[in-house]
C-alpha cells in the first residue's frame, strides 16, 4: 500500500501587523487540512518552527523592510517549492511603502529618534523585487476562501486562477449604487483588484484600494481624470493611489501624463 506524503508547509512573517496570519490561523476548516498538510514553520502557532526545513509551500507575509529580511527571503525560496506573497505588505509593499516623499533617513528618525536596533533598515518592498513568486494572495488581509482556495488547488495537484477584473465589477453585481458616481467620492474601485465582494462600497464607502491594482491593465489616468473633474489636486490622487500602489511603476507616469494634459 502506498501511503501518501502530507504536504509540508511554511507561513513566515516579515515586516507587518501579523494580520494575515492571524486571519488564517482561526480558519476552523485548516484543522481538517491537518490530515493532508504538516506545518513545518508557523511560528504564531507553534514557538518551535523550524524556519531551516524544506517545504512543499511557503506562505510569505510582510514587506522586506530590513537588509535581514532580504536574506531571509531568499533562504525561503531556495528550500520552497511554491512560494506565495499573502496579503498587501507582501504583494505590493503595504501601506509603510507609502512614504510620502520623505526618504528613509527623515523616516527612521521620525519613528526612532536616536534610538538604536539591531537591524539595518530599508524601504519597504514587496517579496517579489527580491525573489521568483508563484502566487498572490491580495488583500489587507486576503480572504479566507482565497487561502483555501489556494492551498486547495496546490494540494490536489492543480494551481489557482489569478483574479483580473476590478472591485467594480463584484459591486455592480452587488446592485450597488456607484460610490465614484452616483455619490461623487473618489473611490478606487475601478483600478483595484477584486474578491472582497464589494465589501466597503456596500456599505458606502469608497474603495481605498487595499488589494492593490489590477495586474498589467491598471486605469491610474482613466480614473486621474474623473478626480481631476470633481476638483482633486495631482497631489491628493498621487497620496490616495500611492497607498497602497507604491511601487507600481506605472503610476506616477500615468498621473503626470492627465495633468500634463491640461497644460
Amino acid at each position: 500500500m502506498t501511503v501518501r506524503r502530507k504536504a509540508k508547509i511554511g507561513f513566515y512573517a516579515l515586516t507587518s501587523c501579523y494580520g494575515c496570519q492571524l486571519q488564517f490561523a482561526m480558519i476552523d476548516e485548516l484543522v481538517q487540512a491537518l490530515e493532508n498538510i504538516g506545518i513545518e514553520c508557523w511560528f504564531m502557532l507553534d514557538r518551535n518552527s523550524d524556519e531551516n526545513a524544506e517545504v512543499d509551500i511557503a506562505f510569505i507575509e510582510g514587506s522586506i523592510s530590513t537588509e535581514e529580511e532580504v536574506e531571509l527571503v531568499k533562504k525561503i525560496r531556495e528550500k520552497a517549492k511554491i512560494v506565495v506573497a499573502v496579503g498587501s505588505c507582501a504583494v505590493h509593499g503595504g501601506v509603510q511603502s507609502w512614504s510620502n516623499d520623505k526618504d528613509l533617513e527623515e523616516l527612521w528618525k521620525t519613528v526612532y529618534g536616536d534610538g538604536k536596533v539591531k537591524f539595518k533598515p530599508r524601504m519597504a518592498e514587496p517579496v517579489e523585487n527580491y525573489i521568483k513568486v508563484d502566487y498572490k494572495l491580495y488583500g489587507c488581509p486576503p480572504e479566507k476562501k482565497d487561502f483555501l482556495y489556494a492551498l486547495g488547488t496546490f494540494l490536489v495537484g492543480s494551481w489557482p486562477e489569478d483574479i483580473d477584473y476590478p472591485v467594480c465589477v463584484e459591486c455592480r453585481l452587488k446592485g450597488n449604487p456607484c460610490v465614484l458616481i452616483e455619490k461623487g467620492e473618489p473611490c478606487l474601485g475601478p483600478l483595484t483588484v477584486a474578491g472582497c465582494d464589494a465589501r466597503c462600497p456596500s456599505y458606502g464607502i469608497a474603495c481605498i484600494g487595499c488589494r492593490g491594482a489590477v495586474k498589467e491593465v491598471a486605469w491610474f489616468d482613466s480614473l486621474a481624470r474623473e478626480f481631476k473633474k470633481k476638483g482633486l489636486k495631482k497631489e491628493e490622487i498621487l497620496q490616495r493611489m500611492r497607498i497602497f500602489n507604491a511601487h507600481n511603476p506605472k503610476l506616477e507616469e500615468m498621473i503626470n501624463k492627465v495633468f500634463e494634459e491640461g497644460e
